[in-house]
């Protein structure tokens, strides 16, 4: 039986090619979804600031255009309420955003599971993707990603480069070996097709 040899070595400027994509997002989407509905999100923080000023503009750009009439009339609707004092103006602020949160996600092909808490545990990743536009600078985020993609690739790349030596009469062992052979390539796979795909419009969760 003739053991097929992966990669010896794993270039940086391979983890970094595949890292252009922010390739942890496949592995890691569960977690990636729950940045826009949070109370504290980039979704609602922009419906604060439209109810404030009235500016709707704000809004629309979370929302797909067939969806942009009901948010205007909900936008209309929260505002009016909002006059009539401060119970009714926290009301219609809530309203608001689940109506907001709720569309947007819907343009994202992703349930709507209510409003979440502010400062709940988004990992590292998120904080630094926004961290990077606030700065107007992506080293931190690209030193980060980096560094979590190239300790996956090393150990699935030692874990298959490990086991690739076993004996031909030893089927338990070089199972195993293909086990890890088959998880290390459908990694590095995963990646480059992360780093090739070119990402446009709404985020489509269930991919």
């Amino acid at each position: 039986m003739r053991a097929i040899h992966p990669f010896a070595r794993i270039s940086v400027v391979s983890v970094i090619a595949a890292l252009l994509v922010a390739g942890l997002v496949m592995f890691y989407a569960p977690r990636a979804h729950a940045h826009c509905d949070g109370l504290d999100g980039p979704v609602v923080t922009a419906a604060r600031a439209a109810l404030d000023s009235g500016e709707i503009n704000r809004i629309l750009i979370w929302v797909q255009p067939q969806h942009a009439d009901e948010i205007q009339q909900a936008f209309a609707d929260a505002r009016a309420m909002r006059k009539l004092g401060p119970q009714a103006r926290e009301f219609a602020d809530r309203y608001f955003f689940e109506t907001l949160v709720r569309i947007h996600r819907a343009g994202e092909n992703a349930p709507y599971t209510g409003l979440k808490p502010a400062g709940r545990d988004l990992g590292p990743a998120i904080p630094a993707a926004d961290k990077a536009l606030e700065t107007g600078s992506d080293a931190a985020l690209v030193k980060l990603i980096t560094a979590k993609v190239e300790e996956g690739l090393r150990a699935h790349f030692k874990d298959a480069q490990a086991k690739k030596q076993f004996k031909p009469d030893d089927i338990a062992a070089g199972r195993e070996y293909v086990e890890a052979y088959v998880t290390y390539i459908h990694y590095v796979e995963r990646l480059y097709e992360a780093a090739e795909k070119t990402s446009s419009g709404h985020y489509d969760e269930t991919q």
